[in-house]
């Protein structure tokens, strides 16, 4: 049996390990945003300038992270892939993000008629995968960016709705928010005062894994041949490139497994939740 100073003492260690995952995530993130800014400079070229009497060379003087089948700097490419994977993660999580949100309170404050329809509507929604909605934007405009950027945000802001949904109508039925409508005050103050501070941790953790989801799956897209079109520097692009080289080449492809990797890793310890 714990006594409630052992019980103490773990959670304090909980909670360091948790800070202590927290930093190493950022930590994380900042070498692989510092790649994706400096690169560029540091190869010194453009991610789509060929060189063929430079066709694969290691990591070295000639090239930080070597070059690929064309001679393109794979340090560059690396950094522009970094720049659209991400970019394109982060708009189209905010995309996804404030209408879901906004959404959910609307649907728990009204209740009724509207939140019946804005559920059925989001039910509907989660009854096609995000990534086949992706492949069918795809169809109509094959090998450009806002069909990742429209199928995401589209798959993505039934997560907030629910979440904001559900945990909205807990918090509108509280003490709290009763003692706040019997003094007179109105929605706006309602949900700044009472709403926002339970709800932004939790939109914020899911708009993390959001992004490791965009990450993934325009990645996916662009290694099975369904994303973007070479020579776009991309990264899963730049894995279906690199893997006819691997055995001659294994950095080439290392590259951008390793960064898909890291990112990943990293925004899922930023996201990481100490339970109680």
């Amino acid at each position: 049996m714990k006594t409630p100073l052992g019980a103490r003492h773990e959670s304090i260690e909980d909670l360091s390990s948790s800070v202590a995952a927290k930093y190493a995530g950022f930590g994380i993130l900042g070498v692989i945003a510092a790649i994706a800014v400096l690169g560029p400079t540091l190869a010194g070229e453009s991610p789509y300038t060929q060189h063929l009497d430079r066709v694969l060379l290691p990591p070295g003087p000639g090239g930080l992270l070597g070059t690929d089948y064309l001679g393109r700097s794979n340090l560059a490419r690396l950094a522009y892939a970094i720049r659209l994977s991400s970019g394109l993660a982060v708009v189209s999580v905010l995309s996804a993000a404030v209408p879901g949100t906004l959404l959910g309170l609307v649907a728990a404050w009204r209740g009724g008629w509207l939140d019946r329809v804005i559920a059925l509507v989001a039910d509907a929604t989660l009854a096609l995968p995000g990534l086949l909605f992706i492949l069918l934007l795809l169809g109509f405009a094959p090998g450009t960016i806002w069909p990742f950027y429209v199928g995401l945000a589209l798959a993505l802001w039934v997560e907030y709705f629910r979440l904001v949904r559900a945990s909205s109508a807990v918090l509108l039925a509280s003490q709290q928010v009763e003692a706040s409508h019997l003094l007179g005050f109105g929605l706006p103050y309602i949900i700044r005062r009472h709403l926002l501070p339970e709800l932004m941790p939790m939109v914020l953790t899911v708009s993390t894994f959001g992004v490791v989801t965009a990450v993934l799956t325009m990645a996916t897209a662009g290694y099975i041949g369904f994303g973007l079109r070479p020579p776009t520097a991309e990264l899963g692009l730049m894995m279906s490139e690199a893997f006819p080289y691997w055995v001659e080449a294994p950095w080439l492809l290392a590259a951008p497994v390793l960064t898909l990797v890291l990112v990943v890793t990293a925004l899922t310890l930023v996201a990481a939740r100490r339970h109680e």
